[in-house]
């Protein structure tokens, strides 16, 4: 099982694989989600990167990626058709064999007869060898874990059970505290008292988020502090909320 990690960060990448989002065809609706909840779970998600169909990409990618964090993930090129190269893209970059797995193969037929389990299907039970497997309980093809290296399908659903499946598995850190505080106030108003705070609060990240009021027209500025430490996450809030109060009176 998972365990908590409270001495040191732990961090993750991720990699959309697809022709198919770099296009503009596919939205992307798996950044997000995977984002946030890593987030939950105290798993800091660093980087992004989005990477067409072509074995040489994905391997460079993984192998940049995978001793640099605690976890790669990667989303999409793992169904039936002549470009879901993903799965044999991981094997490359971990210098391992692929073939049909016996265990993957036998997910599969939970969900498909037998006699329409054809070549095209089956390329969804090749696993790397040496490779663990991520469950799927949507359509039962699964996704698997090889090294730190964590391979899911695209499909949203299906995404976001196979994360849910292997995020017990994980090693977790402690879960960022936020607090939000609305300034009445265009961003460069407040941008040169909000660095001076951010700068006394270097283990406390804080974001500035501007918008305009839909009800009242004007421009405001949503301020987010982020710390691990609750007692950090209050002391820096409210400074912050001093600071909007300052530059409210004028």
């Amino acid at each position: 099982m998972g365990e908590a990690d409270g001495a040191q960060s732990v961090t993750a990448a991720l990699v959309v694989i697809g022709d198919e989002v770099l296009s503009g065809r596919t939205k992307d609706k798996n950044i997000g989600h995977i984002a946030e909840r890593l987030t939950d779970v105290g798993i800091d998600l660093r980087e992004v990167r989005i990477v067409a169909d072509v074995e040489e990409d994905i391997v460079a990618a993984i192998n940049a990626l995978r001793g640099r964090f605690t976890y790669v993930f990667t989303t999409g090129g793992i169904g039936p058709t002549h470009d879901d190269i993903t799965a044999d893209s991981v094997a490359r970059a971990f210098g391992v064999s692929i073939d049909v797995d016996p265990r993957a193969r036998a997910m599969l037929l939970e969900y498909i007869a037998e006699k329409d389990l054809n070549e095209a299907r089956l390329r969804m039970a090749r696993i790397p060898a040496g490779a663990s497997l991520v469950v799927n309980e949507v359509s039962k093809a699964p996704g698997f874990r090889i090294g730190n290296v964590i391979v899911m399908a695209g499909v949203p659903r299906i995404m976001q059970a196979m994360l849910e499946a292997v995020l017990p598995d994980l090693r977790k850190g402690r879960p960022m505290l936020s607090r939000t505080i609305l300034a009445e106030a265009k961003e460069g108003d407040i941008a040169g008292p909000l660095r001076a705070i951010a700068e006394r609060f270097p283990a406390a990240v804080i974001g500035s988020y501007p918008f305009r009021d839909e009800v009242d027209g004007r421009f405001k500025t949503n301020l987010v502090v982020r710390a691990r430490e609750a007692d950090l996450l209050e002391v820096a809030g409210d400074e912050v909320a001093r600071m909007v109060d300052a530059v409210a009176r004028g």
